[in-house]
């Protein structure tokens, strides 16, 4: 181990006293020893050093008292004066000024080699430059047993807090991913280590001050990349498996008992209320994928639908909305543009579908966090493999977008202000600026097309879901464009 002045002097063999009355760095480990017969050896000194000197040059008290100072300022630990050659003792006017200084000073006997010091003090430093390599070997292997017997990141953490004595956090964008304190890391009472993966994820090892690091937060930070990558892989494996499930649940494609049994093997207890929570993004879709969530969606289960980001959390739909928001800022910090739909709280197989198309309609709205309304009649009827929706849509929808193919006419841009403007020939007609009477030569148009009547009640919910069906089913991969049907409710359709 590294050896001080005081445990220099109890070295029998060396035969040194102590000369000054100055103890301020008695204890103080020594870093090395310097040797100089400079009147001004202070450029050369690191601080930490033993200067030892016979004072050679030192022969007025002027120059003893300016050597001191200088070997003060450099931070030195100490001055070893060697006696018998220039002088018989240590010099008073030297010895006066260390102690007004605070620097120790000690006598070395004439018959004992200034080299000898040096080597005590140099096997000294290599002996604990070993014992800390030892340290670090053996945290070494504490820290990769603890990731690779089974106790994954978080014991790894836990190993490191403990050889470091302090608090330990782990932070990707706004999600804290472990946090041995409960206190927010802060850059005034923490130090911060980026952990790199290769991705855009601002991934940060936290550790709380004050602790001493002997080199095992680099390696621990090695460890982290390489696990945190793992668990990127692990991610996107364990969604696909989900996506396939809920895929099958959303399309009706299992009976209830099944749905139920193999959405349990996913982790989602469908006797229970569920709410989904929908991420979309036609930029970022891939790396939804395999993007991490906030630690409050840690217990959801995530799965890839349709290339979208689905999570389904167990809850009555009272704190889905603040969950959508925290999703919402995580996926923006790491680069994702999504749009948040949130569906409806409901149980069982049927209810989890609903909940999805509930989120899906939400997400169209467009905003970042879109909350469902009441109880989407759409999202009722997606959710129902007994419904030919998209039949419906495409029957009724057909004629006009052929009309207006062949004609360059604007006759489903009408139908869609007509419906959103509550049946408002006025307010068509500014919007559109057009006049009222044509509004209502292109609405006769589509009554005679379509067989619907815009301004029959009847009628114009019949038109207003096929639009909105039509508007959900032309995002690619939209299952309820494409789902086989099992039933058909008749159109009502006049000739």
């Amino acid at each position: 181990m590294a050896i001080s002045l005081a445990a220099l002097l109890g070295v029998g063999s060396l035969k040194l006293s102590k000369a000054g009355l100055a103890e301020t760095t008695w204890h103080q480990d020594i870093n090395w020893v310097a040797v100089t017969e400079l009147e001004d050896p202070q450029r050369f000194l690191n601080g930490g050093e033993l200067v030892l000197t016979t004072g050679l040059r030192l022969r007025s008290a002027p120059d003893q008292r300016r050597f001191v100072r200088q070997v003060q300022r450099a931070g030195a630990v100490g001055i070893g004066f060697g006696v018998g050659l220039s002088h018989e003792s240590v010099p008073p006017a030297l010895l006066a000024e260390a102690n007004r200084w605070g620097l120790p000073v000690v006598e070395v006997p004439y018959e004992t080699p200034f080299i000898a010091i040096g080597k005590l003090v140099a096997d000294a430093q290599s002996a604990d430059h070993y014992a800390k390599l030892e340290r670090l070997i053996a945290g070494h292997q504490v820290l990769a047993r603890a990731l690779l017997t089974g106790g994954g990141l978080g014991e790894l953490l836990k190993q490191l807090g403990s050889m470091l004595r302090t608090g330990i956090a782990l932070t990707q964008f706004t999600a804290e991913l472990y946090n041995s304190t409960g206190e927010t890391p802060s850059t005034g009472t923490w130090s911060s280590y980026p952990v790199p993966t290769g991705r855009r994820d601002a991934c940060t090892l936290w550790v709380r001050q004050p602790f001493e690091d002997t080199g095992i937060i680099g390696y621990a930070q090695n460890l982290i990349s390489v696990e945190l990558n793992n668990m990127v892989q692990q991610r996107q494996a364990q969604r696909a498996l989900c996506g396939q499930v809920l895929d099958d649940v959303i399309n009706g494609a299992l009976e209830t008992s099944e749905a139920q049994r193999r959405l349990a093997g996913v982790g989602i207890n469908s006797t229970r209320k569920n709410v989904v929570l929908l991420a979309v993004s036609a930029a970022h879709h891939k790396a939804l994928a395999s993007t991490s969530v906030p630690r409050d969606l840690g217990e959801a289960v995530a799965a890839v639908v349709n290339k979208d980001l689905v999570l389904v959390i167990n809850d009555d739909g009272g704190s889905a909305p603040s969950l959508a928001r925290r999703l919402s800022d995580h996926l923006a910090e790491a680069g994702i543009h999504a749009t948040i739909g949130i569906g409806g709280a409901y149980t069982k197989p049927n209810g989890l579908r609903w909940s999805y198309y509930e989120a899906r309609d939400a997400a169209s709205h467009g905003l970042p966090v879109n909350e469902p309304e009441r109880l989407s009649l759409t999202s009722l009827l997606l959710a129902s493999e007994d419904v030919p929706l998209a039949d419906m849509a495409r029957e009724s929808l057909t004629p006009l977008r052929n009309f207006d193919a062949t004609h360059g006419s604007e006759l489903m841009a009408t139908l869609e202000s007509y419906l959103n403007n509550n049946g408002s020939v006025a307010a068509v007609a500014e919007e559109l600026t057009l006049h009222r009477n044509t509004v209502r030569y292109r609405l006769a148009q589509i009554t005679e097309l379509t067989g619907y009547d815009p301004s029959v009640t009847a009628d114009r919910v019949q038109l207003w879901l096929a639009l909105a069906v039509a508007r959900l089913a032309s995002r690619p991969g939209n299952s309820a464009a494409t789902a086989p049907t099992r039933g058909h409710i008749p159109l009502n359709k006049r000739p």
